[in-house]
């Protein structure tokens, strides 16, 4: 496998588009780590710090990504380093979609991501520069459909990402109207754990649970993962967190979710940040939902978990250790040797296939259907790594020494 990662983190991205805001000091770039199968695919990203060496390893990343979620395309992402609080963001956004245009015409499928959202960013503003849908180039690149078979599969797609979702299973609040793309990732990360424990031996019911990051994906997390009996013991956010070492029940956890200030965590009980990220770690928990951004997870954050009885962590975040190697580094890797790591392409694969299941041929557009078909290809993942390794350690490098063998 180690051989397999060196080459492919080696290999010279296909494209990298470069861009330099013309009116603040805004940077952004594409990385096109291949155009497999005609086209690539990847989300838009904003953060004040960014650089091309993070958007290329999200790129490897994204790739694969795809060969957990389908369609066999090439991997990307862009990214741009930007304040997402300045109130010039907008703008900034509008003339970055201008001028990759040309790529999401004909080969590159976008998507939100970090600080910037799918519904009322990306999908409006890439309409307005004349782009059909923000995955109108994957269609072009790889599916090559009839005119007319391209318009009824981007409405498919169009409807369905924003759809609100309507059963009470897979809602905290119906009257919130929650999307698909609002709750399905989180959904995943925890489809991951319950399918881990059916394949693997044990249940997820019971299991003290441990969520970094409370934005969509986090909290959505801990809400189905609360909902299947899991006992969320500690949340840590950018702003502070909560702990009840007896876990929150699914009420209180629900009435978390519904009480977030925008992306954040709120709460009465909070305790301040350099406080829970003291304590929170000391927690006896079995499991860990690392959903906040890239690279934070340090060895003795994980340390201290595999100490008080750590299980099985389910990766939100893309690469959430804090190495410096695109893929498998040295935390990571100790991890993986130490507890059942399930990697970041199968537990956060719930975007990346929603827009492939959407992009099929008049596919059902009911919740069920919908969350159903996630949650069967992550089980589907999980069952072809304990085919090839039924160990519970080296989930990670069994499952990359898959996909690799795939794109090499």
């Amino acid at each position: 496998m180690k051989e397999l990662l060196k080459i492919y983190e080696n290999k010279q991205p296909e494209i990298v588009f470069n861009w330099k805001d013309s009116e603040t000091e805004a940077e952004g770039w594409t990385v096109i780590n291949s155009l497999r199968g005609g086209a690539a695919g990847g989300g838009t990203r904003m953060r004040e710090g960014l650089d091309l060496n993070e958007v290329l390893s999200l790129a490897k990343t994204m790739e694969v990504k795809f060969t957990v979620s389908g369609p066999a395309i090439g991997g990307a992402k862009s990214g741009i380093n930007f304040n997402p609080q300045d109130p010039r963001k907008k703008g900034v956004l509008e003339r970055w979609y201008k001028a990759v245009s040309p790529l999401l015409k004909n080969y590159y499928g976008t998507g939100g991501d970090l600080n910037v959202d799918e519904i009322h960013e990306v999908i409006p503003m890439t309409e307005d520069v004349g782009v059909w849908h923000p995955q109108e180039g994957v269609f072009n690149g790889h599916f090559k459909p009839s005119e007319a078979d391209k318009i009824n599969r981007i409405g498919q797609l169009r409807h369905g990402v924003i759809k609100v979702i309507e059963s009470p299973i897979y809602s905290p609040d119906i009257a919130s109207k929650f999307t698909i793309a609002d709750m399905i990732t989180g959904f995943g990360v925890a489809e991951a754990v319950r399918h881990y424990y059916d394949i693997y031996g044990g249940t997820v019911v019971g299991k003290r649970t441990i969520v970094q990051g409370f934005g969509n994906v986090g909290s959505a997390a801990a809400y189905y993962l609360a909902q299947m009996g899991a006992k969320v013991v500690g949340i840590i956010d950018i702003v502070g967190g909560v702990i009840n070492e007896d876990g929150f029940t699914f009420e209180e956890v629900k009435e978390l979710f519904l009480n977030k200030k925008g992306n954040t965590l709120f709460s009465e009980k909070m305790i301040p940040f350099s406080e829970v990220n003291e304590r929170i770690w000391e927690l006896k928990s079995e499991v860990f939902a690392p959903c906040a951004a890239s690279r934070l997870v340090k060895q003795e954050q994980i340390n201290k978990m595999i100490e008080r009885g750590l299980e099985v962590v389910s990766c939100g975040a893309n690469v959430p250790f804090a190495d410096k190697e695109i893929f498998f580094g040295s935390i990571m890797e100790d991890t993986d040797k130490k507890v059942s790591l399930i990697p970041d392409f199968i537990s956060n694969c719930g975007m990346a296939r929603v827009f492939a299941y959407f992009m099929e041929r008049r596919v059902k557009m009911s919740d069920e259907a919908i969350f159903k078909d996630t949650s069967d290809v992550i089980k589907k993942a999980l069952q072809r790594t304990f085919a090839k390794s039924a160990s519970k350690t080296r989930i990670s490098e069994t499952a990359f020494e898959i996909a690799l063998k795939e794109l090499i």
